[in-house]
């Protein structure tokens, strides 16, 4: 066989996932019934449902039932911080979002790759940030390792395999900084 991977020889590291395999599939169910199952409005029901599972969620954070959570107790969501619709918190590795972010409906953060140097392609834990008072519009895929920063703005269907400067706005693929986000309401100009 003439391949740079060998999938049969793949593995999950034991103790990656943070929980036993049972727990795991325990959330999986939970995220499938009653978590996706949930009245729209039932925003303190999902944190609760998150909580219980690890994740370390703030004050009145908004997530949608249809958004996607791999591991919750490897994510940490600050206060008043919204997760639109059908987005993905792919969470094999730690996912920190910060108080006041926005990551828009479909957009996907991806806390791990794999090492394709090696033959048995390994899994690796990669962390993602996302910065308060950021907003990861819609559509945007955020890569391992990345760090967005805080007050940033990332363009609705940006891919951002580089982490991203405080105060920002960004957007492309790759994603680049454009411009300064400034703030201008009410006579109040904040950089």
């Amino acid at each position: 066989m003439d391949t740079l991977q060998r999938l049969d020889q793949f593995s999950v590291a034991p103790g990656s996932r943070g929980r036993s395999a049972l727990y795991v599939q325990l959330w999986w169910v939970v995220q499938a019934t009653l978590f996706r199952g949930s009245p729209q409005i039932a925003y303190g029901f999902r944190r609760w449902l998150l909580r219980c599972f690890g994740a370390k969620v703030g004050t009145k954070v908004l997530i949608r039932a249809t958004a996607t959570v791999t591991y919750p107790w490897k994510v940490t969501i600050g206060d008043y911080s919204w997760i639109g619709d059908d987005a993905v918190i792919y969470s094999i590795g730690q996912i920190v979002i910060g108080d006041h972010a926005v990551v828009s409906q479909r957009s996907y953060l991806c806390a791990a790759d794999h090492d394709a140097a090696q033959i048995d392609f390994p899994i690796r834990e990669r962390r993602v940030d996302i910065g308060s008072g950021a907003w990861v519009a819609t559509d945007v895929f955020v890569g391992p390792d990345v760090t967005i920063g805080r007050n940033t703005v990332v363009g609705a269907r940006s891919s951002v395999f580089k982490s991203l400067p405080d105060n920002m706005i960004c957007h492309g693929t790759p994603c680049r900084p454009v411009r300064a986000r400034t703030l201008r309401d009410a006579g109040v100009v904040a950089a």
